[in-house]
């Protein structure tokens, strides 16, 4: 029997941040190597499991079917890395409460992968999360009752902090295209919502008009909205669904979106214990997702 092939946990890294991010070159910058050290990586990649993970699309590459499946265990793989390096950092009699507020597009990203990954190494420590729209999070933890709160947008609360921006993107249907003087029918949440400020201020930076035309409370309604061909959504990439399309701005006849803050509020300006524990983690799984801010 031969040698056993050991994949190397770096590349994998890079590999899934690379995906993530949707750049090998935002990769090397999320991670401190060069864009040719992580192409290197890439070819290492292919080299090690005998196949071809990649294949050009346009300018760009995605993933080839064995791509896809090498992609599904390099995430379990780093999942699994991660919560053993967790586990050896363990704080004896570490118990308690994390009480987490959360808006909808992070409670369906890699978040709750982090709970769990939290939760076996602190099994004495409880987690309770509570999705909500941001505004009411930061009244919740303002009141005591929540101990630590992501948001979008600079919303105000007595210990906050800009933890990362995430690129905001147009969502609709493969079909979807802007005719000249066409007014954009707009679908997204009642205000306050960041991510409907962002698109009216963009729209209407361009003299757009524009008409909102389905509201709902949670993203399961847009997603219905927007593949019954209702309208355009503005949300991060990361949680468009798979039968959605990303529009490109300039081929669809939409302006560009930027950058949205994500801003991490506190109960108390310096969590101790457990709520400390986990606010650092929640800010390096952040980190390792959040996009470079556009100059």
């Amino acid at each position: 029997m031969g040698v056993p092939l050991n994949l190397d946990i770096d590349v994998l890294r890079s590999f899934v941040t690379g995906f993530t991010l949707g750049s090998f070159a935002k990769a090397a910058d999320k991670l401190g190597r060069s864009p040719a050290a992580v192409s290197l990586q890439m070819r290492k990649l292919e080299a090690q499991v005998g196949h071809t993970l990649f294949r050009k699309n346009g300018r760009g590459m995605v993933l080839t079917e064995s791509g896809e499946t090498m992609l599904s265990y390099a995430r379990r793989l780093l999942d699994l890395n991660d919560e053993a390096v967790l586990a050896m950092q363990h704080l004896a009699g570490m118990e308690g409460w994390v009480r987490l507020g959360l808006p909808q597009d992070l409670a369906e990203t890699s978040l709750p992968a982090l709970l769990g990954r939290f939760s076996r190494a602190y099994p004495d420590v409880r987690v309770s999360v509570r999705v909500e729209r941001g505004s009411r999070l930061v009244e919740l933890v303002n009141e005591g009752e929540l101990d630590l709160a992501l948001t979008w947008g600079k919303l105000a609360s007595a210990h906050s902090r800009l933890i990362g921006f995430f690129d905001v993107v147009w969502i609709g249907t493969q079909t979807f295209q802007r005719q000249p003087n066409d007014t954009i029918p707009l679908i997204a949440f009642d205000p306050p919502c960041s991510f409907r400020a962002r698109a009216i201020e963009a729209l209407e930076g361009y003299g757009l008009t524009w008409q909102h035309v389905f509201a709902s409370s949670g993203l399961a309604g847009l997603w219905a909205a927007v593949t019954a061909g209702l309208g355009v959504t503005a949300r991060i990439a990361e949680v468009a669904p798979g039968s959605l399309q990303i529009l490109d701005p300039q081929s669809s006849g939409l302006p560009p979106l930027g950058q949205l803050e994500l801003c991490l509020h506190a109960s108390t300006a310096n969590p101790v214990g457990a709520v400390g524990r986990f606010r650092d983690l929640l800010i390096d799984e952040i980190a390792a997702h959040s996009h470079a801010r556009a100059s």
